[in-house]
């Protein structure tokens, strides 16, 4: 049980960051792949 729980210390840790890292920086992604498409019709 002992050898469980460092398991999940040491790497559920740095999972649950890197999931929330990636939540975070998806919204951000879409919206400049938004700016990105709109670039063409903003340029006319």
């Amino acid at each position: 049980m002992e050898a469980w729980m460092s398991f999940v210390t040491e790497v559920g840790f740095p999972i649950v960051v890197t999931f929330y890292l990636l939540h975070r920086i998806e919204g951000k992604l879409n919206t400049l792949i938004e700016s990105i498409h709109a670039l063409p019709e903003r340029m006319k």
